[in-house]
């Protein structure tokens, strides 16, 4: 069988794929039924044409083929920061937090993102298509998240969602001592100001979003005088209310997670949780509010608030019916990103097994992120997004051999 690379370009280079392309695959995970061992994904014109068994679906004349063991659909990182955070780990490359004020939701991914970054090239040559980026937890409400593919071209060609949703961040990792002026995790630049406590950084959350309330009411006064002059902030925590873009809230220690649930409750708003070390602590409250989890990545450091963390908790999740998703999240050390493919490797050989971990970086995470519609799993009309592989795709003796975005297929390199 001819490998992927020797039907590419040199490795690091985009081919320019055909207006048809056949992959063939020794096993198909589609996601959308039983495996084809082998299967056949048609593609035209960037888009998934059929997908069937090798004996029912043929390849028609004047398609390229190419050939790889297994073929899966393009993985989906639920969170990052990829793009904001870059390689070179310099301050001319770190635009993920914003060190002035507690609170900006005004803030865009979209506005900041650099689609050339090495960092969105290697995420791209593990199988990773499509990333939810965007600013980094560190402050109370740092800034809006974006949904991209990751094509390398620029921030509005290749995104998919501009505002995806608003990051709010509890706990340690949003706070400042008031006596000392340092936060949990990571040191910020003196100056910056944000809450000390727990108390504190909740009720602010609450005062601002009381603000948006009042503001929508201003604004939808009749008497034209009487109405509020434009508000970026408020009109961004204003989507939360209407669902069109929920708070993405990070949240490790159980009685933060119980603090998001309880706001939630309390404004009547779509939240998305995010992290939760200490998600097996409460699984109840989580299963009932009925919210999905961003899980924080399998192999994070067990540290602070995130103590309690566990390389089995995607199981748990999984157990016990709360929809979730992996994510590579924020490292403050270099390369400054992590790989799902290698989290949800190690959650498969801890309780989620094969099947749940592919589910959390493929379909199950695009149906979070409201793209099923376009990508997640291999059906029909949805974009030609696949990741290539000559083996398993979760054994560490496997390599990357090709991704396919939007039909264009890409050889980034064999890891």
């Amino acid at each position: 069988m001819k490998t992927l690379c020797t039907l590419l370009l040199a490795a690091g280079t985009l081919a320019t794929a055909a207006a048809q392309t056949a992959l063939v695959g020794d096993t198909v995970y589609t996601m959308a039924g039983a495996p084809l061992k082998p299967g056949i994904v048609l593609i035209r014109d960037g888009k998934i044409e059929a997908v069937g068994p090798a004996a029912t679906l043929k390849v028609p004349d004047g398609y390229k083929v190419i050939r790889a063991a297994v073929v899966t659909p393009g993985l989906i990182d639920a969170h990052a920061t990829v793009g904001l955070s870059g390689l070179l780990n310099q301050p001319h490359d770190q635009d993920m937090l914003e060190k002035s004020a507690a609170m900006q939701p005004e803030l865009r991914a979209l506005d900041a993102y650099n689609a050339r970054d090495p960092l969105v090239t290697h995420l791209r040559s593990f199988g990773i298509t499509t990333v939810n980026t965007g600013h980094s937890p560190g402050a109370l409400i740092s800034g809006q998240t974006m949904i991209v593919k990751t094509l390398g071209r620029t921030a509005d060609e290749d995104v998919v969602n501009p505002a995806a949703m608003t990051s709010v961040t509890f706990g340690r990792d949003g706070l400042v001592a008031a006596t000392t002026g340092t936060r949990g995790a990571d040191a910020i630049a003196a100056g910056y100001k944000s809450p000390g406590t727990r108390a504190k950084a909740v009720a602010l959350l609450r005062s601002e979003l009381i603000k948006a309330q009042e503001y929508a009411r201003k604004r939808e006064a009749k008497d034209e005088a009487k109405r509020s002059g434009r508000d970026l902030r408020l009109e961004v925590l204003l989507r939360a209310f209407d669902g069109s873009q929920p708070l993405l809230v990070t949240a490790h220690r159980q009685q933060d997670i119980l603090d998001a649930l309880r706001v939630a409750r309390e404004f009547n708003l779509r939240i998305v949780l995010d992290g939760c070390a200490d998600a097996p602590l409460v699984l109840p409250e989580i299963k009932a509010s009925g919210f999905p989890v961003i899980l924080h990545p399998t192999m994070k450091r067990s540290n602070e608030d995130a103590e309690n963390l566990s390389l089995e908790t995607a199981a748990k999740l999984k157990a016990a019916g709360i929809p979730f998703a992996l994510q590579s999240s924020y490292e403050s050390y270099v390369p400054k990103t992590r790989v799902v493919l290698f989290e949800a490797a190690i959650a498969a050989a801890n309780g989620l097994g094969f099947d749940g971990a592919l589910a959390s970086i493929t379909l199950d995470a695009a149906k979070l992120l409201g793209i099923a519609d376009r990508t997640g799993s291999l059906e029909p009309g949805k974009d030609a997004d696949l990741a290539l592989y000559d083996g398993d795709p979760f054994e560490y003796t496997s390599h990357c051999i090709g991704t396919v975005i939007n039909g264009q297929v890409f050889a980034d390199g064999p890891h």
